[in-house]
């Protein structure tokens, strides 16, 4: 296997889970955004977006399909739910939900606080979808408030999904808005040794200091 990683970009979850997993794999870092600082990534992914996953002929983009991938792929039942199993639909939902509803939102405030410059930055569009993403964690607010993990009482790739938004909102400084439920589910993810090796991985290209 191998992935295109920028520290802090959505490339985390799959490299989260890849060494949750205690995968072999190859590791590219590259600065943030690759597009901008690294031209010739393009030819790897025309995109020019981090993650980038291979796995023989298989390559995939998607951080959260990756995830998912990995656990289906090579049978990780220990880091997944079972299509059996009654929160089989809430694991696919939370999978889903972390890209789609939560980190989407994030990536607004990221642009237009970071990364544009000068007169194209635009507060008032950083703040209207940083309270956007704040909103959209009540289902969170309530799931998790009298659990460990999301699903089926142990950890899963889901946690890694929903784990790494959050990760990325106190990166942004969102994380003062989390609920206490929210901080303290955050802090027992980032508290496991996969994820303290792993999100230190390329901290020195990172233009975000």
């Amino acid at each position: 296997m191998k992935l295109w990683h920028c520290h802090n970009a959505r490339s985390l979850r799959p490299l989260w889970a890849m060494e949750e997993m205690g995968f072999d794999y190859e590791l590219e870092t590259l600065p943030f955004p690759p597009r901008v600082f690294q031209k010739d990534y393009l030819g790897v992914n025309s995109l020019g977006t981090v993650p980038f996953f291979q796995d023989g002929d298989v390559t995939m983009t998607e951080s959260s399909g990756i995830c998912h991938y990995l656990v289906e792929k090579y049978r990780r039942a220990d880091f997944s739910v079972a299509p059996d199993h009654p929160e089989y639909g809430d694991f696919l939902n939370w999978m889903y939900h972390s890209d789609a509803t939560l980190t989407f939102p994030q990536t607004i405030v990221l642009r237009y606080t970071m990364l544009e410059q000068g007169n194209r930055r635009l507060p008032q569009a950083a703040e209207d979808y940083a309270a956007w993403y704040i909103a959209r964690l009540r289902r969170l607010d309530a799931h998790i408030i009298d659990r460990e993990f999301l699903c089926a009482g142990k950890f899963t790739v889901a946690d890694i999904a929903v784990g790494y938004a959050l990760h990325l909102g106190q990166s942004l400084g969102l994380d003062e808005r989390y609920s206490k439920q929210v901080k303290d589910y955050l802090a027992r993810l980032q508290a496991r040794p996969a994820f303290k090796k792993t999100a230190a991985i390329g901290a020195d290209q990172s233009p975000f200091k």
